[in-house]
């Protein structure tokens, strides 16, 4: 394992920016690295998160070469980074500078069936497409990674695994037993949302085709037939919750590994084959904060190739085909496609984990089996569907995936009185708003309770909560819990321990098994409840509801909302939960951060 570390360690330490991650995506945020583009031409790219460091790190050195000068007139390529879902929302309805950040001459998602997806949702608005077909910078195919014990007891690598086999295990009600491993109890996948995360884009796509038994043509009949559709329900039945991002997972999976307890937390996250390899060298997220020393884990994982075929996540190179981009910037970013797939810059590619998208580059380490991935997989690969397709795709799944059980639970303490922004607006009157635009993102089968919180809200027990929406499936009371949420006032303290202790065990006496169990828990606070002071002992109670292969998980998905948050503890509580928190520490985010939470369910 020492030298498996020593053999990786430069590419830990290169992809410390490169993971897929929730990224700032305001106005000119990472483009200051490439410093001033004086009287240039600027021609800006958005990227997807786990390629920026190298693509800032190649448009330096093109801006800084010949090749950047164009009939004596120098043009300057600025990549920044924002998410291939959000560029594709912001590219499909209309870009706006101010919220969305630069608007590009060039796009590189992760996959090119994001541009098949903003095509067709152009097409739909009687718009032309703006999205050509374009070469691929860098490869990584989809894997099912797992613990190697678990694919070790599946046969793994002599027998395939698909995801026939994911659906005959989640139908098994003796779980891992039927495998002779009744200690890891049923099996769980982790899996993102589609509409957000590239890996949860293609496993909906590789779940389809394997429901198809077809690798190509995948078609709008395919999706209606009933039998696809039943098997698309029974993979999604075995998801613990989704995310827009997979290092919620690979974090958690690494945590649990640390303690010894991988094995029961989740059988298998659907990620990129990359995930894999920084997993193993000790970097689950791919970002190492200053002075953190990666840590290979106990367990390491290994890539299953879908015996059924997978796709890759080809990062291509797009230059738009829109009216905003001037014919300079047009020849400059061709300029520039040109100049990243040339071979000594494709070799920086593996440096990152990737395989590089020019075919005369040769695949080498760290793609090699001792990483836990094959650089002779896949041997059978999956075509993207056409856009229209893929656009069903995403709208039958928002039907097909797990039911969720989620508690809304919102801090109404005095603080959120306070002014947010220059026209008035307080940090309640945002987050009210943020909360009601959330609520179309639940389908109507959702279950959802609306909960609020300060000290001394009652003067019987319970003090310091107040239940103004009971559980119910929110197609029926939408409306109702939006009006709710339009009623809140700011109040008093923050009684943030029993709040989150009590919701919690609320949730676990009424917990649901078909469902996604889950808290929202929104705060701009710290613990100021004298009756209650004892971090710990919430901590403990949190985690050991998870623990064991007979538990009731119930996540606990926290928002520290402005500058007065504990962030710190929030993640701590998210952390027991096998979960994850998030940064709203500028108000003025709450919408996309409030967006990013629900896409857990």
């Amino acid at each position: 394992m020492r030298r498996l570390l020593t053999l990786l360690l430069p590419l830990v330490l290169l992809t410390s920016a490169c993971a897929e991650f929730p990224e700032n995506e305001a106005p000119g945020t990472d483009t200051d690295v490439l410093g001033d583009p004086g009287d240039c031409e600027v021609i800006d790219v958005a990227v997807s998160s786990e390629k920026i460091a190298l693509l800032q790190d190649l448009a330096a050195s093109f801006n800084d070469s010949h090749e950047a000068e164009i009939d004596d007139e120098c043009v300057f390529v600025r990549p920044y980074s924002k998410s291939s879902g959000g560029t594709a929302t912001a590219l499909s309805v209309g870009w706006n500078d101010e919220a969305d950040g630069e608007r590009p001459e060039v796009w590189s998602p992760a996959s090119s069936a994001w541009g098949s997806i903003v095509n067709q949702r152009l097409a739909d608005r009687g718009l032309d497409p703006i999205a050509p077909p374009s070469e691929p910078f860098m490869l990584t195919p989809l894997v099912i990674a797992m613990p190697k014990p678990m694919a070790d007891a599946l046969g793994y690598p002599e027998t395939p695994i698909g995801f026939a086999d994911i659906l005959d295990l989640a139908r098994d009600p003796a779980g891992w037993g039927a495998h002779g491993h009744p200690e890891w109890g049923p099996f769980r996948l982790g899996k993102t949302n589609p509409n957000f995360s590239t890996s949860g884009l293609s496993a909906l796509i590789a779940q389809y085709y394997a429901a198809t038994g077809k690798t190509s043509d995948l078609s709008l009949e395919d999706l209606a037939d009933s039998e696809v559709d039943d098997f698309a329900r029974g993979i999604e039945s075995t998801v613990v919750h989704y995310g827009d991002i997979t290092p919620t997972f690979l974090n958690n999976l690494y945590r649990n590994d640390a303690r010894g307890a991988s094995l029961t937390y989740v059988s298998a996250v659907a990620v990129e084959e990359v995930s894999v390899i920084s997993y193993n060298a000790g970097n689950p997220d791919g970002v190492l904060s200053p002075g953190e020393e990666p840590r290979p884990p106990r367990v390491p994982l290994v890539a299953v190739y879908p015996e059924e075929g997978t796709l890759f996540s080809d990062n291509p190179y797009i230059v738009l085909d829109a009216e905003w981009v001037s014919e300079r910037q047009r020849q400059g970013a061709e300029r520039f496609g040109e100049f990243i797939q040339e071979p000594e810059n494709q070799e920086r590619v593996l440096e990152f984990g990737f395989r590089p998208g020019n075919p005369s580059v040769a695949i080498e380490a760290p793609i090699v089996v001792a990483n836990g991935v094959n650089p002779d997989e896949p041997r059978k690969t999956l075509e993207v569907p056409a856009p229209e397709v893929m656009v069903s795709a995403l709208e039958r799944w928002g039907e097909q995936r797990k039911p969720a059980k989620v508690m809304l639970l919102i801090d109404v303490s005095g603080s959120m009185g306070d002014f947010a922004t220059d026209d008035g607006r307080t940090k309640l009157d945002l987050a009210k708003q943020a909360a009601i635009d959330a609520l179309p993102l639940f389908k109507d089968e959702d279950e959802v309770a609306l909960r609020i919180f300060s000290t001394d809200l009652s003067a019987v027990e319970p003090f310091d909560y107040v239940d103004l929406v009971p559980f119910g499936e929110i197609g029926a009371q939408r409306e109702l819990i939006a009006s709710r949420i339009r009623s809140l006032v700011p109040t008093q303290g923050t009684p943030l321990y029993t709040a989150t202790r009590d919701s919690y065990r609320l949730l676990q006496d009424e917990y649901e098994a078909d469902r996604i169990n889950a808290i929202v828990l929104l705060s701009d606070g710290q613990n100021e409840d004298p009756r209650n002071s004892d971090l710990q002992s919430v901590l403990n109670e949190l985690a050991s509801a998870n623990e064991g292969q007979s538990s009731r998980p119930v996540r606990l998905f926290p928002i520290a909302y402005g500058d007065g948050a504990d962030l710190g503890v929030l993640r701590q509580l998210a952390e027991a939960t096998n979960a994850a928190a998030y940064d709203a520490s500028d108000p003025a985010s709450i919408t996309k951060v409030f967006t990013a939470v629900i896409s857990n369910f």
